[in-house]
């Protein structure tokens, strides 16, 4: 087995760092339904969802070992109900000045809001997915701006 260390980032240039996260919650019509009717017997699905998001952003380095706990600027969680595909869309966007990115970041928070909107959901559609969480896009340091192919 190889060591296992975290990343000297200490000579790194201090930069703007952004990135942005997505993610679908698929559920049946009667979920949708509930979520649009402010239904659901467990409170307000968005804004629980969004406070879940945010917290699980600042906690990524609690999660995830090799992660470096980080100052964050700003946190931003947006869900909206997509009645055509049958989804909740979920998008994490995270930034600031520092030393390493914040995709970690984003896309911790876009899972934690994704298992929330599940977890206030699964009595009533217990064949809830969760699909593609991937990141989207990225900004600052060495590499500069990413873009997801197709965006």
């Amino acid at each position: 087995m190889t060591d296992v260390r975290m990343i000297d980032v200490s000579a790194k240039a201090t930069t703007r760092r952004r990135a942005l996260a997505r993610c679908e919650v698929h559920m049946s019509d009667e979920a949708l339904a509930k979520i649009e009717d402010g239904a659901v017997a467990k409170g307000d699905v968005f804004a629980t969802a969004r406070v879940a998001g945010i917290t699980a952003a600042k906690k990524t380095p609690d999660l995830l070992p090799l992660c470096h706990p980080l100052m964050l600027d700003y946190v931003r969680v947006d869900l909206a109900v997509d009645r055509t595909a049958g989804c909740v869309r979920i998008e994490a966007e995270c930034a600031l000045d520092g030393r390493t990115g914040v995709e970690m970041e984003a896309l911790v928070s876009v899972s934690a809001a994704a298992l929330c909107v599940h977890d206030m959901l699964k009595s009533t559609d217990p064949e809830i997915r969760i699909d593609g969480i991937a990141l989207w896009e990225k900004d600052g340091g060495k590499s500069g701006a990413w873009r997801r192919s197709g965006t």
